[in-house]
């Protein structure tokens, strides 16, 4: 599987998903602040990455901390998190990680644990939330995959796939899955302005994998569903509320109203870390703001004109009433998502 992020003896290594897909090179993390800039920078992205990125993040500030008993490093731990969190405010895993490791700490605490089994403990629990990562994506395709055609064009936005996960991808990993089945599915990759997700790396991952792939603009999926040449839309996620809202990257309501009037499944697969329950509606949900930089310029050339205006969230939110159905490892979700969701909560306790 594509190293979207492996740990080493001196730190979190990145693939540098800016520099794809014309150049594979790595970035190597060494504290909790370089990877901090890692996440910001969308060096690395995706929420499932960066949730457990930010866990990597909270074990290299324990590691590096000189506080010699767990009360002393409590001040270090805060300001640890506090950093991690201010990132990527749109991406729930990161909060989730975050929030997970609170809870560990807190239970160390209680049990009077030394600081370095504080370090061993926070290191180990990354690894769980790795490993749980990849597992969560190869059990989402196994669930996805029998809602694809048999033979058709699926349609992505963004890139929902290994670089956005730790192995093998969520909406990605539904079309994995479905072609190791046997299926003859072309993919669609719309190219997702500004940041070109799509066109830069769905593609890139999805040729290395030698699965049929199209790169269109993302003002041609409506006349490309209109030919017939769409029969289902997968896409990702980056946080769910609990009404089955979903918040994705900028352009995936635009899709999602192109599939209903066309008739056409819209498919969302994310890990349950990406379902917040305590977030009633997409209402609620936070918009990152990107740099306007990422609008003005490409490839280090300006293209708009010298103090033109310049709107440029990093998400949109898909009413669930453009939902066909939510596909998580625990299994799919359909419509009424304020009900089934309980119900599945209900099912994994």
């Amino acid at each position: 599987m594509i190293p979207t992020l492996t740990w080493t003896p001196e730190g979190v290594r990145f693939i540098d998903q800016t520099r794809l897909p014309l150049e594979e090179s790595y970035v190597l993390a060494t504290t909790y602040e370089q990877v901090a800039d890692v996440i910001y920078t969308m060096v690395v992205r995706g929420a499932p990455a960066i949730g457990v990125s930010a866990a990597y993040g909270v074990a290299l500030g324990a590691l590096k901390s000189t506080a010699r008993t767990t009360e002393e490093f409590v001040q270090d731990f805060e300001k640890i998190c506090a950093r991690l969190a201010g990132t990527r405010p749109t991406a729930v895993n990161l909060f989730w990680a975050i929030d997970r490791m609170r809870g560990l700490f807190q239970t160390l605490r209680s049990s009077r644990a030394s600081m370095a089994e504080v370090k061993e403990r926070f290191l180990s629990e990354a690894h769980a939330m790795y490993d749980a990562d990849i597992a969560a994506c190869k059990a989402m395709g196994a669930f996805g995959a029998g809602l694809l055609p048999a033979e058709g064009g699926v349609l992505t936005h963004c890139n929902a796939g290994a670089l956005a996960t730790c192995g093998y991808g969520t909406a990605l990993g539904v079309i994995r899955a479905a072609v190791e089945q046997g299926k003859q599915i072309h993919v669609y990759a719309d190219e997702t302005r500004p940041f070109l997700q799509g066109a830069r790396l769905t593609a890139w991952e999805l040729m290395s994998d030698g699965i049929p792939t199209t790169v269109i603009c993302d003002n041609m999926a409506a006349s490309l569903m209109r030919a017939g040449r769409i029969q289902a839309v997968v896409v990702g996620a980056d946080r769910i509320a609990a009404n089955g809202d979903v918040a994705n990257k900028i352009g995936t309501y635009n899709v999602a109203i192109l599939a209903k009037e066309h008739g056409i499944p819209f498919y969302v697969a994310a890990p349950w870390s990406t379902i917040d329950t305590a977030t009633p509606t997409g209402d609620s949900i936070p918009i990152e703001e990107r740099a306007a930089i990422e609008v003005t310029h490409h490839g280090g050339k300006q293209l708009t004109p010298h103090g033109v205006g310049i709107c440029n969230p990093a998400f949109d939110v898909t009413p669930t009433k453009y939902v066909t159905a939510i596909i998580t490892e625990r299994g799919v979700l359909r419509a009424p998502y304020i009900e089934s969701l309980k119900e599945m909560e209900l099912v994994a306790r």
